[in-house]
Formats: structure tokens, C-alpha cells, sequence
């Protein structure tokens, strides 16, 4: 009886395991702020591509007749040069503007968070004349 009391006495002195409790508490913040930095960068990297492909494709209306002769060969023309690491494919159209040749493009980047998905909707316009 007297040794089971002293142990019960003992047991808030000891630390043995605080290690354990503190990296049970802490890693799953740290591994959510890494895979969003994941997200975030693959975001910022779509949006990139995004602004390139209908600048791409503005600048090939105005200056290649002969690959980006109507609309619809514009838009397949900027489809190409969207780069992307998975995700929706944009839609890009094309149109003549008062500024001159003019694409644009939307898309939908998924962002995956547990069980949830947020969808971030993305969009570029360009004009060349």
C-alpha cells in the first residue's frame, strides 16, 4: 500500500513523455502549414501559367496569321501553352476589342483540404494590338 501511494505521489514531479505530447500537439499544425505551402505554390504557379498562355495567345492573333488565324485556332493556340501540375484545364476565348487581338481564360483551381474542397476561381485577360 505504501509503495503504490508514493508512486500516485511521485507522478506530477515526472516528465518522462513530455517530448511525446508536445510533437503530438504540434505536428499536425506543421504538416498542414507545409502542404498549404504546397497548395499556395502550385496556385501562384497556375495563375503564372494562366497570365502567360492568353498573353501567348493575344500576342499570336496580332502578329502569327497564319497559326492563330480565327478564334478558334487562337484559343487552341493559348490551350498549349497553359502549363499546368494537374487540375482543370482553362477555357480561353478569343474576340476582336477595341485594344486589338483579346484572349482570356478562367479556370477553377481545387484546393484539397481534408474532406472539404475549395475551389479558387482564377481568370487572365490580355490584349495586343
Amino acid at each position: 500500500m505504501r509503495s503504490r501511494r508514493r508512486h500516485w505521489l511521485g507522478l506530477p514531479g515526472d516528465d518522462k513523455g513530455n517530448t511525446a505530447v508536445e510533437f503530438a500537439l504540434v505536428f499536425p499544425m506543421f504538416l498542414a502549414v507545409i502542404v498549404g505551402g504546397f497548395y499556395v505554390a502550385q496556385l501562384a504557379f497556375a495563375a503564372s501559367s494562366l497570365h502567360y498562355a492568353v498573353e501567348a495567345g493575344a500576342r499570336c492573333a496580332a502578329i502569327n496569321s497564319t497559326t492563330c488565324s480565327n478564334s478558334t485556332t487562337t484559343a487552341s493556340y493559348a490551350r498549349t501553352r497553359f502549363v499546368a501540375l494537374g487540375g482543370n484545364a482553362p477555357t480561353f476565348t478569343s474576340s476582336n476589342a477595341a485594344c486589338g487581338h483579346q484572349v482570356s481564360g478562367t479556370m477553377t483551381f481545387v484546393i484539397r483540404a481534408g474532406v472539404t474542397k475549395i475551389n479558387v476561381p482564377l481568370s487572365a485577360q490580355s490584349c495586343f494590338p
